[in-house]
């Protein structure tokens, strides 16, 4: 591809910049060949011209295109060169805030100077388990790489961790470290992991200072091991440290510090541990004030050291080691006090008396007379003598300064030794992580031996470095069998020899030491001689003769000579060590212990201040000669070194590089100067050097064709995707040395990917403005045709409009005639009718006037008659009611004396057998009496039925013959109507009416008159009216609105003040219960661990026989009831197990059980709370429930409201039917009421149809009362349970007669019952009414006999009639009495038989016990009846059967104790009688003989077997039930097969019969086994999720069935009346409850993580990458680093893999018969963990954060949905866990521009904390080029809008967060007598009860 090719018009290139170092330009004109310039135009639009170099005719470099800026990788990029890699750091550290990038193999780390929330150990969990490359860049990435390479590979790892002071290499090593200890955990709970995290700070408080690019610089390198054993779990580490800088601790630059730990000492000086220090301020110091920045901001020295201290403790050094350590710091403080003056110009002497050497002596415990000597003099030692010469000042200060850094050095030495002791340990070594936080290449305007050997370790590992890089790339393109040319890369091989060979800068440097007049000059001129011409390398400075220059790989290096011979040396005054070494301070004397026999001098002679590092890890394995002992300082380093080299090599190496982006520590600003000087220096520029020399860009065919799809014709399309790639590559790219085919892949050069993509959007591009066009032209079209029908439209309208006028005019002129016409007519008409309705008025007032006169005359008699009449009842009712009040009462008492005579009689009958038995005898004969008592009523029945036929007869004929005789009566009366005539009545009425009418014409003018003023009147009165009527009504309407609006948010208020009041109580009650969830966890895993540590400490021990450890891991409860029955064996345990636990460590041991100690109490504390929570909880539901039976006890009101209301009018209809018998006796005397008359006849049909109304409206009152009895029995059960013991002691009181009657004015004035208060009517009152009528009959009509005598006659028949229906309902009731007594009888017979029949099929001990509870049962049901029938008796018969179930459960336990005595004394003599038997079987039975087994009476049992849903089993059958039943059973045939939950239900009915027995050791024994074999089950097979949902299930069976059988009422609502009969009666087994409920949240919890374990590798592959929509994701080019393809391939996880993955959960729990709420709650959290940790891999992953991606989410949310709406499970809350999830979606997918989508997304996005939306915008990346990025100013806009929202900083989602579960009481319907053992579990020993 030719240059004219890419360099046109607006290609876009870059060019070198002063300021910028590199500046985007663009073409303006298209280049051709032979030109010397280039037209550009810069970003801020100056156009300037770009001349070439005419000697190499070089193009500026091509920028890549917009939709690779960004990128994770930088080889992901077409034109790799340094511009590209500058300008793609800084929008990534600039734009999207993010401080990592790939390139390659080496992880860029940018500091971003500012605290920053990715290192928490929710981001930790997200990189656990992933590929480097399917996340975004991180250090995590980079540790969890190195963790799977050493655990996959088993081979050694190393992290290389290199950069300048200033750009965080510390942390990043530290933050790798934190990831190991984090991921791995230790392998013993000896916590070595937090062990090796300790040493941070200790070694960064003496290791660290401040300097003037790093407030936390490293001035050491260290080299870290973290070793594994075989299941990579942390066991120990190991350090090793080079070149201690030991010239900061007597010399500080400007705003640079000492090391920390001295500053901390000062700041800390006021404890009172630190007094004897005698320290002050680190201003009165020399040591710490010579840089003048004592403080650091934002840093606590105080607090540093408390940190400081602790991991001290940690790490094993103790408080008096600690203190000791201090004093030797503080020492050296003071020493660099001590002040040394002139004595002469050679002589040097220290005051008398100074006080900071008296601190120093007495701190190190020497004597101040020898130190004060030989601070000041020196030995000079010659063959024969020894001289002592004193010191110069200047002399005697370098030689104090030196002590100073050889003591700090051998502090240093002591401090590192013992953090190795203390991470070492005993266990074997499997492998190991190597993290080296090593200095970086420097070059500063003076530099010295210490650049010199950096420089010289940088040039070592950019050698290795170089040859990784180019081994991998070797690789790549042999695995894929690519031809490939050896690359030219830079070895910087010369450079190391011109170092490290003979006679090389070091080997001079050392011959140079051992040359008695040695000088740095000398050593110069060397080095001139031997290299300055051999060595291209080594170079000369023109205007010195004391430096010399060395071309490093980085840049060129200009060293000072002076200094290095001494500082090769490192001696220090021998006279002062031994001075130090007779020291009383025993911390001192153990520091210099080995200064005899060192292997290397660690102190320094007077230098000039410069920076001195040293190596201070010593060679263990070193030879003691004394050639050893005068090792250089570059020797050791060199040697060191070599180790190191050697240690990496055998290593798998990663690299972190870390840039500083500026000089000034400001957060997130980026120096493009800086930046490129530290590319180049680390490496990187390197790096990208040898991939753009080979195949950088790399694509498999899938992501190729998926990619560039769209530059291929459907004919180019094959079955076979390589050779369509191969054809179209072909096609596009001309030269075939730009691409080559791999095996997988397809390698591309350099730029090449760049021309593919502008292609690509060359071709989209043409797409794009072809589709525009035709939606343009549509567009277009569409509005022309619009116009045109609103054209047309407004026609028509018009048109239409002008045709309407004219017709309305043509009807406005008909339609006025007509009113014309009709208006004159309603003129007069109304005149007319005026006239008519005065006359009319006059006529209506006189007639009213006559009648309202008559009436009242009329109305004054009648109600005198009521009045007598109702008085003259009333008296006689009240007589009545008196007399039979007083007479029931006395029969009560009569009766109730009696019974209690009746009762002794019976207590005394029930005490003895013989009664039992004349019961059972007696029945007999009381049912053959009952039978001949139905015989003889069978003829009594024959005889009143031929009666009754024989009057039936008479009756008929008598009627026929009183009808005749009615129908002539009838005639006779109409003729004597007819002949009635009244005309002189009628006559001298008229006469009135003529003289009334005159009066009134009179009357009416005056009226008239009057009626004209009043109501011009009237007139004025109503519109003054009006108008305050309408000024009231709209005042009234205001008030009325303002009071519905204040009612309207008072309601409001109130309802939303309650229901977050309740929201958050549920809340605080679902953390509660989450917090002890958790708890539980938390505990559980501790037993576990506890567990595991006694297995291991009983597996190194040979184990004793029969000996059986008790599981650790039952509860409380468990434990406590287990303790008994396995003591004894934990006795023997324990001292097999006390030898091997002795070698634990005992502080290890002591801290795990306190920190049992302290979850328990924790535990119990939160479980305190939780009660208390529930009964606040209980506590509002009572609330509610008592508003509930409130608004219940108004419905009762309501209730007897109406039923007073019925009554009522029930008194009105007595009372209308008396009006109508009065009525018809006054009418009867004017002959009006004659028999047959029409008003006798309307009076009779009203007189029947208000007796039926009456007869419905009792039916009515009595079906009400019924009601309300039943109501108020219901409310006040508990109550009315409890009132026959009151009744029966308040009965029992009254002795006397006078306390009875007392009693009975009482109860007559308290209870007032309607049984009293409204008795039937007689059939004498009825006859004697009817009779008393006849006489005023008589009166009424005296000429009318013969209808009296057919009264008289149907008197007579209605009251034959009435009695004939009283008699036959008599006779009726007494059949259905007799018949309902016999069939009591035969069921009472019936159940004897089965009772005889089940009595003697059960043991003799529990017949007495069955026959009582039946008796009791019988009386109940007595008792039952009796309260039905008659109230008042039922309370006495309630006190007897009290007294008498009393007797009966005494006599029971009486009976109960003594079994108890004789079933212990049975057991005694059946094991005595075994073991006197068992020695004599065994002598006398041979094994082919058969034994006798003695013969048992045999019941023969019944076909009908009434079972008590009870599984029957022998003590000794307890280990096979639960081996059977739980730990052998097989899920899948229990769920398929049989009902679920079975083995829950036998369980229970196992235990109800340990409950019937009332045995408590095997209801104890068998839950503590139940309970302990679900936890083997669970530990055995604990990652099997059908097990786990099996046993959830049965677990919440078993609960919910001790909850269920309990006995408590608020279980026992739901439950059968045979269910009732099977609750638990012994034992309270609530504790046990509780119990079970912690084991099914444990089995809960287990089975959230089986699903979890199964789910985790689907939802990244099946939500993010899989392309559920073919076609809309687009595939990005990628880096070395793998991806992971958005294209599935073969055993890939899609979308369909998750619902069918959870279809199968669905299922499995279903066939389980897990309870539904509970398959919610577990809905629900599978799909939080499906949004959490899909959201948590978007947030960390840029190349899934665009639109398209958003699309593919939102159609894979959708789905997810559906699959809950198919399973009914929309209402669980599992859509809700997914809103953050959809929200992010939306959030790729809208608009990102202006303010008001800001707006719109802060008011959408509010699952979604203010740092992940931030993150998401960073993150966002364009697929095409065609999306526009989000601008930094509109994600500033969104953090402004956002700043006061109040949410959690964490930027992922915990993804191990389980919401707390619930257990919500679920009733089974399933008869427990029903339940059927299937012989396939084999349990066969039990026996159903």
């Amino acid at each position: 591809m030719a240059a004219s090719e890419l360099y046109t018009k607006c290609a876009r290139v870059w060019i070198p910049d002063a300021e910028e170092v590199w500046a985007s330009a663009e073409l303006t004109k298209d280049y051709k060949n032979g030109d010397a310039s280039l037209q550009l135009a810069l970003e801020d639009g100056k156009t300037i011209e770009h001349k070439l170099d005419p000697k190499t005719k070089n193009l500026p470099y091509l920028r890549n295109p917009d939709i690779l800026v960004g990128e994770n990788d930088l080889t992901a990029l077409s034109y790799l060169h340094e511009p590209a890699v500058l300008h793609n750091l800084k929008v990534r550290f600039m734009d999207s805030k993010l401080i990592y990038t790939y390139c390659g193999i080496v992880l860029v780390a940018i500091n971003p100077y500012e605290t920053l929330p990715i290192y928490g150990s929710d981001i930790i969990n997200a990189y656990s388990g992933q590929n480097m490359g399917d996340m975004d860049p991180h250090i995590f990435a980079v540790a969890e790489e190195a963790y799977k390479q050493m655990a996959r590979d088993e081979r050694n790892q190393s992290i290389i961790v290199s950069g300048e002071s200033g750009a965080g290499k510390t942390v990043s090593a530290k933050y790798a470290m934190r990831y190991f200890a984090t991921v791995s955990g230790s392998a013993s709970e000896a916590n070595v992991e937090d062990k090796v995290l300790a040493s941070n700070p200790i070694m960064e408080a003496i290791g660290n200072a401040k300097t003037t690019r790093n407030d936390n610089s490293s001035r050491f390198g260290k080299y870290i091991e973290i070793g594994f054993d075989n299941r990579f779990h942390i066991i120990g580490a190991n350090m090793r440290t080079y070149l201690l800088e030991k010239s900061r601790v007597v010399f500080q630059a400007d705003e640079e510090r000492n090391y920390h730990i001295f500053y901390q000492l000062c700041a800390s000086a006021h404890l009172p541990e630190f007094k004897n220090l005698k320290l002050s301020s680190a201003n009165d110091f020399l040591y710490t004030r010579q840089g003048r920045s004592p403080v650091i901001d934002g840093v606590d020295d105080t607090k540093e050291l408390c940190t400081t201290r602790k991991a001290f403790l940690l790490l094993g050094i103790n408080e008096s080691y600690q203190m000791g350590l201090f004093q030797v710091l503080a020492a050296i403080l003071h020493l660099g006090n001590v002040e040394i003056k002139d004595r002469d110009s050679d002589s040097s002497v220290i005051p008398p008396n100074n006080r900071h050497l008296t601190a120093f002596c007495e701190l190190v415990g020497v004597t101040y007379q020898d130190m004060s000597q030989w601070l000041c003099h020196r030995k000079l030692k010659t063959a024969s003598e020894t001289y002592i010469k004193t010191l110069p000042r200047l002399q005697a200060t370098n030689a104090r300064d030196a002590l100073s850094k050889h003591i700090y050095a051998k502090l240093f030495n002591w401090i590192v030794e013992h953090v190795n002791k203390a991470l070492i340990t005993n266990m074997k070594q499997h492998s190991f992580i190597g993290v080296l936080d090593i200095y970086g290449f420097e070059t500063f305007e003076i530099n010295s031996f210490e650049q010199f050997c950096i420089n010289y370790a940088n040039e070592k590992l950019q050698q290795q470095f170089n040859m990784h890089v180019f081994k991998l790339e070797q690789e790549e393109y042999m695995k894929e069998q690519i031809p490939w040319t050896l690359i030219d890369f830079y070895d910087n091989q010369p450079c190391i020899n011109l170092i490290e060979a003979k006679m090389g800068i070091l080997d001079l440097l050392d011959e140079e030491c051992k040359m008695p007049k040695g000088s740095d000059d000398s050593w110069a001129q060397k080095l001139y001689n031997t290299h300055l011409k051999t060595c291209s390398l080594f170079e000369k400075p023109r205007m010195s003769n004391r430096a010399f220059i060395i071309q490093h790989f980085a840049d060129k290096v200009e060293y000072q000579c002076e200094g290095f011979l001494e500082k090769n040396k490192d001696t220090v005054n021998e006279d002062q060590i031994n001075v130090l070494k007779a020291s009383k301070f025993d911390l001192l004397v153990e520091l210099f212990q080995d200064e005899g026999k060192a292997t290397s001098p660690t102190g320094q002679v007077p230098g000039t201040g410069g920076r001195t590092r040293l190596s201070i890890k010593p060679d263990k394995g070193r030879d003691k000669s004394s050639k050893e002992h005068k090792k250089t300082v570059g020797c050791q380093f060199r040697n060191s070194l070599q180790m190191l080299m050697e240690t990496l090599n055998a290593t798998t190496p990663h690299y972190v590089r870390c840039i500083k982006p500026n000089d000034f520590k400001m957060a997130f600003s980026f120096d493009p100067k800086r930046a490129v000087q530290q590319l180049r220096a680390c490496g990187v520029l390197e790096t990208i050097r040898i991939s753009a020399a080979g195949f950088p860009s790399r694509w498999t065919y899938q992501e190729f064709f998926s990619r560039y799809r769209v530059l291929m014709k459907q004919k180019d399309v094959l079955p076979d995707k390589r050779l369509t790639c191969r054809n179209v590559l072909e096609k596009l790219v001309q030269d075939q040395d730009k691409y080559q085919f791999g095996k997988t892949k397809i390698f591309f050069r350099a730029g090449q990917v760049a021309y593919l993509e502008k292609l690509r959007a060359d071709k989209l591009r043409a797409a794009c403005i072809r589709i525009q066009k035709t939606i343009r032209c549509w567009l277009a079209r569409k509005k022309y045709l619009r116009k045109r029908s609103a054209a047309i439209t407004i026609q028509r309208f018009t048109r239409g409009y002008q045709a309407r006028c004219l017709a309305k005019f043509m009807r406005r002129t008909q339609a006025a005639t007509f009113i014309q016409k009709y208006q004159r007519m309603y003129v007069e008409k109304k005149r007319y009718r005026q006239k008519q309705a005065a006359a009319l008025a006059m006529q209506t007032i006189l007639r009213a006037y006559m009648a309202r006169q008559k009436y009242q005359g009329l109305l004054r008699e009648a109600k005198a008659v009521i009045i007598q009449k109702r008085i003259r009842g009333w008296l006689a009712r009240c007589w009545y009611k008196r007399c039979l009040v007083s007479i029931v009462y006395l029969q009560c008492c009569i009766r109730r004396m009696r019974a209690r005579h009746e009762l002794k009689k019976l207590k005394i009958e029930a005490r003895s057998v013989e009664h039992f038995k004349k019961l059972n005898k007696g029945m007999e004969n009381k049912i053959m009496q009952l039978q001949r008592r139905i015989d003889e009523q069978t003829k009594d029945n024959r005889s009143v039925n031929e009666k009754l036929v024989s009057l039936e007869n008479s009756y008929t004929t008598e009627s026929e013959r009183m009808r005749a005789e009615l129908t002539r009566l009838r005639g006779a009366e109409e003729d004597a109507k007819n002949k009635a005539n009244q005309v002189t009545s009628l006559q001298e009425q008229l006469e009135k009416l003529r003289k009334e009418l005159s009066v009134t014409q009179q009357e009416k003018k005056t009226i008239e008159d009057w009626a004209h003023t009043y109501r011009d009147e009237m007139e004025k009165m109503v519109s003054e009216l009006k108008d305050q009527n309408g000024t009231l009504k709209k005042d009234k309407d205001d008030l009325n609105r303002l009071i519905q609006e204040q009612s309207q948010q008072m309601t409001e208020k109130m309802t939303r003040a309650i229901v977050e009041e309740t929201q958050q109580l549920e809340t605080d009650l679902n953390e509660e219960r989450s917090r002890y969830q958790n708890l539980l966890t938390e505990h559980l895993r501790l037993e576990e661990k506890y567990d595991d540590l006694k297995e291991m400490a009983l597996s190194s021990n040979v184990s004793k026989p029969g000996h059986r450890r008790t599981d650790s891991t039952h509860s409380s409860n468990e434990s406590e009831y287990t303790y008994n029955s396995e003591y004894a064996e934990l006795e023997e345990g324990s001292r097999a197990a006390e030898d091997v636990t002795r070698g634990i460590d005992t502080s290890l041991t002591l801290k795990l059980q306190k920190r049992l100690t302290e979850l328990e109490q924790e535990k119990q504390s939160l479980r305190n709370e939780l009660e208390n929570k529930e009964d606040q909880f209980q506590r509002a539901r009572a609330r509610d429930d008592a508003q509930f039976k409130k608004a219940r006890g108004a419905e009762l009101e309501y209730e007897s409201l109406k039923r007073q209301e019925l009554e009522s009018e029930n008194k009105k209809l007595k009372h209308d039917l008396a009006d109508m018998r009065q009525s018809l006796l006054g009418d009867a005397a004017t002959g009006a009421g004659a028999p047959g008359s029409p008003a006798y006849k309307v009076l009779l049909d009203q007189l029947n149809a208000s007796c039926e109304e009456l007869e419905v409206r009792k039916e009515e009152v009595l079906i009400l009362r019924s009601q309300l009895v039943s109501q108020k029995e219901a409310m006040h059960h508990k109550e009315t349970m409890t009132e026959p013991s009151v009744y029966a002691d308040d009965v029992s009181k009254l002795k006397d007669a006078d306390e009875l009657k007392q009693a009975y004015v009482g109860l007559k004035d308290t209870n007032r019952s309607p049984r009293f208060m409204r008795q039937p009517l007689e059939v004498s009152d009825l006859l004697s009414r009817l009779r008393s009528a006849a006489p005023d009959f008589h009166k009424l009509n005296e000429d009318g006999e013969l209808w009296l005598v057919n009264q008289g006659l149907k008197e007579t028949s209605r009251l034959l009639e009435h009695q004939l229906q009283t008699q036959r309902r008599t006779y009726d009731n007494e059949v259905e009495s007799l018949r309902g007594e016999l069939q009591n009888v035969k069921e009472e017979n019936n159940r004897q038989q089965q009772l005889l029949a089940q009595n003697l099929q059960l043991p003799p001990e529990a017949r007495i016990e069955a026959s009582l509870q039946h008796e009791i049962t019988r009386l109940t049901n007595e008792n039952l009846e009796l309260m039905a029938e008659d109230p008042t008796a039922s309370q006495e018969a309630r006190v007897i059967i009290l007294r008498r179930m009393v007797d009966l459960m005494e006599q029971l336990e009486k009976q109960d104790r003594t079994i108890r005595k004789l079933k212990k004394q049975l057991k005694v003599y059946s094991k005595r009688i075994g073991e006197m038997g068992a020695g004599q079987t065994e002598g006398q039975t041979s094994p082919g003989q058969v034994v006798d087994e003695p013969i048992h009476p045999v019941n023969i049992p019944r076909r009908e077997k009434d079972f008590q849903g009870m599984l029957e089993y022998k003590k000794e059958d307890e280990l096979k039930l639960v081996k059977n039943l739980i730990l052998e059973l097989k899920p899948r045939g229990v769920a398929v097969n049989l009902i679920p939950g079975l083995p829950a239900y036998i369980l229970f009915m196992c235990l109800r019969h340990a409950d019937y027995v009332n045995d408590d050791q095997k209801v104890r024994t068998l839950l503590t086994s139940t309970i302990n074999s679900i936890k083997k089950i669970l530990k055995k097979r604990g990652d099997d999720f059908e097990t786990v949902s099996f046993w959830l299930s049965n677990t919440c069976r078993f609960l919910h069935c001790l909850k269920q059988y309990s006995g408590d009422e608020a279980f026992m609502r739901h439950n059968t009346s045979r269910q009732n009969e099977h609750c638990l009666s012994n034992f309270d087994l609530a504790e046990y409850r509780q119990v079970i409920s912690d084991l099914a949240i444990q089995i809960y919890q287990q089975l959230i993580k089986c699903m979890e374990n199964i789910l985790q590798p689907m939802i990244v592959s099946g939500m993010l990458e899989h392309e559920t929509i073919q076609g809309v994701s687009g595939v990005k080019p990628t880096g070395l680093r793998k991806r992971t393809s958005s294209i599935a391939d073969e055993g890939t996880y899609t979308l369909e893999s998750i619902l069918r993955q959870l279809s199968a959960f669905h299922s499995t729990m279903c066939q389980h018969g897990t309870d539904p709420e509970l398959i919610k709650q577990v809905v629900k959290q599978q799909f939080y963990i499906i949004g959490a940790v899909t959201l948590n891999n978007l947030l960390l992953r840029k190349d899934m954060c665009s639109w398209s991606k958003g699309m593919q989410i939102r159609y894979n949310v959708s789905q997810l949905e559906e699959w809950l709406r198919d399973k009914g499970l929309m209402t669980c809350g599992a859509k809700e866990t997914l809103e953050p999830l959809i929200q992010a979606a939306q959030l790729l997918q809208v608009k990102k521009k202006t303010d008001e989508d800001a707006e719109a997304i802060c008011s959408m996005c509010l699952a979604l904390t203010t740092a992940q939306i931030v993150k998401v915008l960073n993150l966002y990346t364009p697929v095409n080029e065609f999306e526009e990025r989000v601008s930094v100013a509109f994600i500033r806009t969104i953090q402004t809008r956002l700043r006061d929202r109040c949410e959690s900083p964490q930027l992922l989602m915990d993804t191990k967060m389980i919401y707390p579960v619930t257990f919500p009481f679920s009733p089974s319907s399933l008869a427990l007598e029903t339940i059927q053992i299937p012989t396939s579990l084999n349990l066969g020993f039990l026996c159903r009860v």
